[in-house]
Protein backbone atom coordinates (compact mmCIF):
# COMPACT_ATOMS: atom_id res chain seq x y z
CA UNK A 1 0.00 0.00 0.00
CA UNK A 2 1.63 3.42 -0.67
CA UNK A 3 1.85 6.16 1.24
CA UNK A 4 -1.40 8.26 0.09
CA UNK A 5 -3.70 5.12 0.24
CA UNK A 6 -2.09 4.27 4.10
CA UNK A 7 -2.90 8.15 5.23
CA UNK A 8 -6.48 7.58 3.49
CA UNK A 9 -7.31 4.67 5.39
CA UNK A 10 -6.78 6.33 8.91
CA UNK A 11 -9.03 9.79 7.68
CA UNK A 12 -5.64 11.28 7.39
CA UNK A 13 -5.55 12.13 3.94
CA UNK A 14 -4.97 16.18 4.43
CA UNK A 15 -1.74 14.95 6.01
CA UNK A 16 0.20 15.00 2.91
CA UNK A 17 3.51 12.61 2.43
CA UNK A 18 5.76 15.30 3.69
CA UNK A 19 4.15 15.34 7.13
CA UNK A 20 3.68 11.39 7.05
CA UNK A 21 7.65 11.15 9.12
CA UNK A 22 6.63 13.71 11.49
CA UNK A 23 3.40 12.11 12.18
CA UNK A 24 4.65 8.56 12.85
CA UNK A 25 7.59 10.14 15.04
CA UNK A 26 4.68 11.85 17.16
CA UNK A 27 2.61 8.35 17.25
CA UNK A 28 5.73 6.48 18.52
CA UNK A 29 6.99 8.97 20.97
CA UNK A 30 4.91 7.51 24.01
CA UNK A 31 3.90 3.73 24.52
CA UNK A 32 0.83 2.55 23.21
CA UNK A 33 -1.42 2.17 26.26
CA UNK A 34 -3.90 -1.68 25.54
CA UNK A 35 -7.05 0.18 26.44
CA UNK A 36 -7.96 2.79 23.80
CA UNK A 37 -9.89 5.91 25.38
CA UNK A 38 -12.82 7.39 23.64
CA UNK A 39 -13.15 11.03 23.13
CA UNK A 40 -16.19 12.89 24.78
CA UNK A 41 -18.24 16.15 23.97
CA UNK A 42 -19.07 17.77 27.26
CA UNK A 43 -22.38 20.63 27.51
CA UNK A 44 -20.95 22.56 30.19
CA UNK A 45 -23.45 24.75 30.58
CA UNK A 46 -23.16 28.20 32.98
CA UNK A 47 -20.27 28.67 35.43
CA UNK A 48 -22.77 28.21 38.16
CA UNK A 49 -22.02 24.54 37.54
CA UNK A 50 -18.40 25.22 38.94
CA UNK A 51 -20.31 24.06 42.27
CA UNK A 52 -23.52 23.27 41.27
CA UNK A 53 -24.70 19.13 42.55
CA UNK A 54 -27.10 18.63 39.67
CA UNK A 55 -28.19 15.82 36.86
CA UNK A 56 -25.46 17.39 34.81
CA UNK A 57 -22.99 17.51 37.12
CA UNK A 58 -23.56 13.99 38.11
CA UNK A 59 -23.28 12.83 34.78
CA UNK A 60 -19.88 14.28 34.35
CA UNK A 61 -18.66 12.56 38.30
CA UNK A 62 -20.47 9.50 36.89
CA UNK A 63 -18.27 9.75 33.52
CA UNK A 64 -15.17 9.63 35.66
CA UNK A 65 -15.82 6.68 37.56
CA UNK A 66 -16.58 4.60 34.57
CA UNK A 67 -14.10 5.74 32.13
CA UNK A 68 -10.53 4.05 32.14
CA UNK A 69 -8.57 6.10 33.91
CA UNK A 70 -6.87 8.76 31.42
CA UNK A 71 -2.71 9.64 32.07
CA UNK A 72 -3.54 12.92 30.89
CA UNK A 73 -6.41 15.03 29.87
CA UNK A 74 -6.65 17.41 26.57
CA UNK A 75 -9.19 19.86 26.60
CA UNK A 76 -10.42 21.85 23.51
CA UNK A 77 -12.71 24.58 25.15
CA UNK A 78 -15.35 27.03 23.50
CA UNK A 79 -13.29 29.91 25.61
CA UNK A 80 -10.15 29.75 24.22
CA UNK A 81 -10.32 30.87 20.34
CA UNK A 82 -7.18 32.43 18.34
CA UNK A 83 -5.39 33.35 15.09
CA UNK A 84 -3.26 30.31 14.70
CA UNK A 85 -3.48 26.90 16.84
CA UNK A 86 -1.88 26.63 20.09
CA UNK A 87 -1.22 24.35 22.79
CA UNK A 88 -0.55 24.77 26.59
CA UNK A 89 3.04 23.33 27.72
CA UNK A 90 3.17 25.03 30.91
CA UNK A 91 3.75 22.81 33.60
CA UNK A 92 2.06 24.03 36.56
CA UNK A 93 -1.13 25.71 34.99
CA UNK A 94 -3.15 28.78 37.12
CA UNK A 95 -7.06 28.67 36.93
CA UNK A 96 -8.58 31.08 34.80
CA UNK A 97 -11.54 32.62 36.07
CA UNK A 98 -12.83 34.01 32.74
CA UNK A 99 -16.66 34.62 33.85
CA UNK A 100 -18.24 37.89 35.36
CA UNK A 101 -20.83 38.55 37.29
CA UNK A 102 -21.12 35.17 39.16
CA UNK A 103 -21.03 34.92 43.37
CA UNK A 104 -17.71 35.30 45.36
CA UNK A 105 -17.35 31.53 45.78
CA UNK A 106 -17.32 30.72 42.14
CA UNK A 107 -13.66 32.74 42.08
CA UNK A 108 -12.53 31.21 45.18
CA UNK A 109 -13.04 27.44 43.84
CA UNK A 110 -9.72 25.67 43.64
CA UNK A 111 -8.47 22.93 41.03
CA UNK A 112 -4.53 22.34 41.75
CA UNK A 113 -3.98 20.24 38.77
CA UNK A 114 -0.60 19.94 37.19
CA UNK A 115 -0.17 20.25 32.95
CA UNK A 116 1.40 18.23 30.76
CA UNK A 117 4.52 19.53 28.78
CA UNK A 118 5.07 15.86 27.43
CA UNK A 119 1.24 15.54 26.30
CA UNK A 120 1.90 19.20 24.33
CA UNK A 121 4.67 18.21 22.75
CA UNK A 122 3.07 15.34 21.07
CA UNK A 123 -0.46 17.30 20.13
CA UNK A 124 2.04 19.80 18.64
CA UNK A 125 3.84 17.34 16.35
CA UNK A 126 0.49 15.33 15.68
CA UNK A 127 -0.61 18.94 14.05
CA UNK A 128 2.42 20.07 12.90
CA UNK A 129 1.46 20.49 9.39
CA UNK A 130 -1.20 22.97 11.05
CA UNK A 131 1.55 25.23 12.34
CA UNK A 132 -0.05 24.79 15.71
CA UNK A 133 2.81 26.13 18.38
CA UNK A 134 3.45 25.29 22.04
CA UNK A 135 2.00 28.12 24.12
CA UNK A 136 4.47 28.02 27.43
CA UNK A 137 2.17 30.09 29.90
CA UNK A 138 -1.45 30.11 29.58
CA UNK A 139 -3.60 28.02 32.22
CA UNK A 140 -7.11 26.26 32.32
CA UNK A 141 -9.79 27.97 31.08
CA UNK A 142 -13.38 27.28 33.36
CA UNK A 143 -14.14 25.43 30.24
CA UNK A 144 -12.07 22.99 31.06
CA UNK A 145 -11.58 23.12 34.88
CA UNK A 146 -15.18 23.35 35.70
CA UNK A 147 -16.11 20.15 34.34
CA UNK A 148 -12.55 18.45 35.47
CA UNK A 149 -13.54 19.30 39.07
CA UNK A 150 -16.45 17.23 39.51
CA UNK A 151 -15.32 14.36 36.92
CA UNK A 152 -11.74 13.89 38.54
CA UNK A 153 -12.09 15.99 42.02
CA UNK A 154 -8.69 14.75 43.32
CA UNK A 155 -7.18 17.00 40.24
CA UNK A 156 -4.43 14.49 39.80
CA UNK A 157 -4.79 13.75 35.90
CA UNK A 158 -2.27 16.16 33.91
CA UNK A 159 -4.42 18.48 32.41
CA UNK A 160 -3.78 21.26 29.19
CA UNK A 161 -5.61 22.24 26.38
CA UNK A 162 -5.83 22.69 22.40
CA UNK A 163 -6.71 26.15 20.98
CA UNK A 164 -9.47 26.63 18.28
CA UNK A 165 -8.09 28.70 15.23
CA UNK A 166 -11.03 31.16 14.31
CA UNK A 167 -10.16 31.52 11.11
CA UNK A 168 -10.51 28.04 9.98
CA UNK A 169 -13.63 26.20 8.23
CA UNK A 170 -15.67 23.68 10.04
CA UNK A 171 -14.11 21.00 7.88
CA UNK A 172 -10.97 22.25 9.23
CA UNK A 173 -11.61 21.36 13.02
CA UNK A 174 -13.05 17.67 11.85
CA UNK A 175 -9.76 16.86 10.44
CA UNK A 176 -8.11 18.19 13.52
CA UNK A 177 -9.86 15.82 15.44
CA UNK A 178 -8.83 12.37 12.76
CA UNK A 179 -5.48 13.57 13.49
CA UNK A 180 -5.68 13.71 17.47
CA UNK A 181 -6.69 10.08 17.13
CA UNK A 182 -3.43 8.94 18.13
CA UNK A 183 -3.73 10.79 21.61
CA UNK A 184 -6.74 8.26 22.32
CA UNK A 185 -4.38 4.81 22.11
CA UNK A 186 -1.25 7.08 24.51
CA UNK A 187 -3.82 7.08 26.90
CA UNK A 188 -4.90 10.81 26.56
CA UNK A 189 -8.60 11.87 26.98
CA UNK A 190 -9.83 14.07 24.59
CA UNK A 191 -12.55 16.31 25.90
CA UNK A 192 -14.13 18.98 23.65
CA UNK A 193 -16.36 21.79 25.79
CA UNK A 194 -18.97 23.77 24.61
CA UNK A 195 -22.41 23.33 24.04
CA UNK A 196 -24.85 22.30 20.99
CA UNK A 197 -27.18 25.15 21.78
CA UNK A 198 -25.83 28.57 22.91
CA UNK A 199 -27.75 31.63 23.02
CA UNK A 200 -27.23 33.70 26.05
CA UNK A 201 -29.04 36.54 24.54
CA UNK A 202 -32.29 34.36 24.81
CA UNK A 203 -31.46 32.75 27.86
CA UNK A 204 -34.14 32.68 30.15
CA UNK A 205 -33.74 33.08 33.90
CA UNK A 206 -34.88 30.16 35.37
CA UNK A 207 -32.75 27.11 35.26
CA UNK A 208 -35.62 24.57 34.33
CA UNK A 209 -37.39 27.09 31.74
CA UNK A 210 -39.33 25.52 29.23
CA UNK A 211 -37.15 24.88 26.06
CA UNK A 212 -37.84 26.86 22.66
CA UNK A 213 -38.66 24.92 19.66
CA UNK A 214 -35.87 25.91 17.80
CA UNK A 215 -33.43 24.75 19.96
CA UNK A 216 -35.10 21.61 20.96
CA UNK A 217 -35.07 20.69 16.73
CA UNK A 218 -31.45 21.80 16.81
CA UNK A 219 -30.28 19.38 19.38
CA UNK A 220 -32.81 16.76 17.77
CA UNK A 221 -30.57 17.40 14.77
CA UNK A 222 -26.91 16.75 15.79
CA UNK A 223 -28.71 13.58 17.99
CA UNK A 224 -29.91 11.94 15.01
CA UNK A 225 -25.99 13.46 12.63
CA UNK A 226 -24.43 11.52 15.33
CA UNK A 227 -26.09 8.97 15.85
CA UNK A 228 -25.77 7.60 12.07
CA UNK A 229 -22.10 8.32 12.47
CA UNK A 230 -22.19 11.39 10.36
CA UNK A 231 -19.88 13.60 10.97
CA UNK A 232 -19.56 15.15 8.17
CA UNK A 233 -22.98 16.24 8.50
CA UNK A 234 -22.12 18.22 11.30
CA UNK A 235 -20.32 20.98 9.36
CA UNK A 236 -23.12 22.07 7.23
CA UNK A 237 -25.38 23.09 9.71
CA UNK A 238 -24.66 26.37 9.07
CA UNK A 239 -26.79 25.87 6.35
CA UNK A 240 -29.99 24.89 8.60
CA UNK A 241 -31.49 28.42 8.31
CA UNK A 242 -33.00 30.16 11.27
CA UNK A 243 -32.78 27.42 13.59
CA UNK A 244 -28.71 27.78 13.07
CA UNK A 245 -28.48 31.16 13.87
CA UNK A 246 -30.58 31.13 16.78
CA UNK A 247 -28.74 28.21 18.16
CA UNK A 248 -25.62 29.70 17.84
CA UNK A 249 -25.16 33.37 17.08
CA UNK A 250 -21.56 32.59 17.20
CA UNK A 251 -19.84 29.07 16.18
CA UNK A 252 -17.68 28.79 19.18
CA UNK A 253 -20.08 26.51 21.51
CA UNK A 254 -20.15 24.16 18.69
CA UNK A 255 -16.90 23.83 17.18
CA UNK A 256 -15.61 21.59 20.28
CA UNK A 257 -17.66 18.97 19.13
CA UNK A 258 -16.00 18.49 16.08
CA UNK A 259 -12.98 17.92 17.30
CA UNK A 260 -14.39 15.21 19.47
CA UNK A 261 -16.54 13.82 17.06
CA UNK A 262 -13.61 13.71 14.21
CA UNK A 263 -11.46 11.55 16.84
CA UNK A 264 -14.21 8.10 16.60
CA UNK A 265 -12.72 5.34 14.20
CA UNK A 266 -14.21 2.88 12.31
CA UNK A 267 -17.45 0.90 13.19
CA UNK A 268 -17.84 3.04 16.80
CA UNK A 269 -20.80 4.07 17.95
CA UNK A 270 -21.63 7.13 19.83
CA UNK A 271 -23.67 7.17 23.16
CA UNK A 272 -25.76 10.18 25.22
CA UNK A 273 -24.60 10.34 28.90
CA UNK A 274 -26.54 13.04 29.42
CA UNK A 275 -29.56 14.92 28.20
CA UNK A 276 -32.32 17.78 28.42
CA UNK A 277 -31.86 21.99 28.53
CA UNK A 278 -30.54 24.39 31.24
CA UNK A 279 -32.30 28.27 30.70
CA UNK A 280 -34.19 27.13 28.07
CA UNK A 281 -31.73 27.68 25.27
CA UNK A 282 -28.11 25.92 26.67
CA UNK A 283 -28.41 22.19 25.24
CA UNK A 284 -26.69 20.18 28.45
CA UNK A 285 -26.28 16.90 26.14
CA UNK A 286 -22.99 14.85 26.64
CA UNK A 287 -21.42 12.42 23.94
CA UNK A 288 -18.99 9.63 24.03
CA UNK A 289 -17.35 9.33 21.18
CA UNK A 290 -16.27 5.60 21.38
Amino acid sequence: MNRGKFLKTLGLGAVGMTGLASWLKAVSALPDDPMLLPSLFIGHGLPHNILADNSLTQSWKALGLSLPRPKAILVVSAHWLTRGSFVTGIAKPAMINDFFGYPDELYHSSYPVAGSPAGAKLTQELLSKTGCEVEPARGLDHGAWMVLRHMYPSADIPTYQLSIDRTKSLAHYLQLGKLLRPLRAKGILVIGSGNITHNLGLMAAEHDAPVPEWAEEFDIRIQNLLERGDAQGLTQYTTWGRIAELAHPSSDHFLPLLYSAGLLQGEETVKFTHTGFEHGTLSARCVQFG
